[in-house]
C-alpha cells in the first residue's frame, strides 16, 4: 500500500518538505494540491508533476483518493483545516506550530483521539538521527545530572509585510522560530518547563521581532530559548546541555543535512559525531507514512503539541503580549 497525500495550499515550504522526500519514498505519493484559486493550484501541480489541482481546500477534503493532508498554512489557519480534515476522515501532518495557542491545540488533540487518524506535527528535526543521540546521551546519564538548557533559533527575515509578522494570522517570531526552540528545550531538556521570565523585541504592539525567556524544570534544572525574525542575533541555530559531568553542543540541530556540528564533552574528554545528510524531511515522512500505514506512534503527535503550545502561551504571557488566536 502507499500513502496518498493531498496538499492544502501552495506553500513555499511543500515543495522541500513534502513532495522531494515523496519522490525518493516508495511508501508515499503526492497525488493533489489545492490553493486559493485553480490556477494558482494548476500552476504548481504542473511545476511539481503532481496529477491532480483543486480550486479549494473543501474539495480536496472531499477527494476520495486523498488518504492524508499536508498543512503548510499559515499559523492561525492550522488549526481550523486540521479540524476539517480530520471531519474529513484524512490523516494530517501538520506544519508548526500545531495551533495558534494550547487552548485550540487541547481541542484538536481531542478531536484526533476520537477519530483514530494519524495527526502529527512537522518537527520535522525530532526524527533525525542527530536529533535522537542528542536524546539518547542526555538520558543515558552520561552528562551526568542536567543542569542547564539552552537552546535557539534566530534568522533574518526583514521583509515586515510578510505574513509571519500579521497578527490576524497568529505570526511572531516566538510562533515561528521560537516555536523551534521550545521544542528543543523540551526534547533535551527530558520534561516540560515552565516559564520564568520572557522578554521581547516589537515590531508592532502585538507581533514579537525577538524573544529570550528564562526557564525552569520539574527536576530542578534550568534553560533559555532565544528566537528571532529580525535582531542584532542575525543567525544562530544551536542547542546546548550541560550537566555535571560534561556538555553537548550542537550547531543547526534543526536542519543538519546542510550543516552541523555536535561536540559532546564528559569528564573533560571532548569528541566530536557527525550525522546522515539524509533531509531531516525524509525521516519526518518514513515515521508518517510508518504511522499511518503499519500503526508505529509518532514523537510529535497531537498531544505532544499541546505541551509546546503551552509553553509558548506562557511566554507571551511573561512577556506581557497577547496569545495568538485562531483566525
Amino acid at each position: 500500500m502507499s500513502l496518498r497525500i493531498g496538499i492544502l495550499g501552495a506553500a513555499r515550504i511543500a515543495p522541500t518538505a513534502l513532495v522531494k522526500p515523496a519522490s525518493s519514498s516508495s511508501e508515499v505519493d503526492v497525488v493533489a494540491v489545492a490553493a486559493r484559486s485553480l490556477e494558482r493550484a494548476q500552476a504548481f501541480a504542473a511545476r511539481h508533476d503532481i496529477p491532480v489541482a483543486h480550486a479549494s481546500y473543501e474539495a480536496l477534503l472531499a477527494d476520495p483518493a486523498v488518504d492524508a493532508v499536508y498543512n503548510p498554512l499559515p499559523n492561525g489557519l492550522h488549526g481550523r483545516w486540521t479540524r476539517a480534515a480530520l471531519e474529513a476522515g484524512k490523516h494530517v501532518l501538520c506544519e508548526k506550530p500545531f495551533t495558534a495557542n494550547a487552548a485550540e491545540a487541547r481541542e484538536i488533540a481531542r478531536l484526533a483521539a476520537d477519530s483514530g487518524r494519524v495527526v502529527m506535527e512537522a518537527f520535522h528535526y525530532r526524527y533525525h538521527p542527530l536529533a535522537l543521540r542528542v536524546e539518547e546521551i542526555v538520558a543515558s546519564g552520561e552528562l551526568g545530572t542536567v543542569e542547564r538548557v539552552e537552546t535557539a533559533l534566530c534568522f533574518p527575515l526583514p521583509k515586515f509585510s510578510d505574513i509571519r509578522y500579521d497578527y490576524a494570522l497568529a505570526g511572531g517570531a516566538t510562533m515561528d522560530a521560537g516555536c523551534y526552540a521550545v521544542h528543543m528545550a523540551r526534547t533535551f531538556g527530558g520534561e516540560t518547563p515552565w516559564v520564568v521570565s520572557a522578554s521581547a523585541k516589537l515590531r508592532s504592539p502585538e507581533i514579537d521581532r525577538a524573544m529570550t525567556a528564562e526557564l525552569r524544570y520539574p527536576s530542578g534544572h534550568t534553560g533559555r530559548v532565544e528566537c528571532s525574525m529580525w535582531s542584532s542575533s542575525l543567525l544562530k541555530i544551536s542547542a546546548k546541555v550541560v550537566g555535571s559531568r560534561g556538555s553537548i553542543r550542537v550547531v543547526n540541530p534543526v536542519m543538519p543535512q546542510g550543516f552541523h556540528r555536535m561536540r559532546v564533552e564528559v569528564d573533560g574528554i571532548p569528541r566530536a559525531e557527525r550525522f546522515p545528510r539524509r533531509a531531516s524531511y525524509s525521516y519526518q515522512l518514513d515515521a508518517f507514512a510508518a504511522a499511518v500505514l503499519r500503526g508505529e506512534p509518532v514523537k510529535t503527535s497531537a498531544a505532544d503539541a499541546i505541551e509546546t503550545m503551552t509553553v509558548i502561551d506562557e511566554i507571551y504571557r511573561a512577556a506581557g503580549l497577547p496569545l495568538r488566536e485562531p483566525s
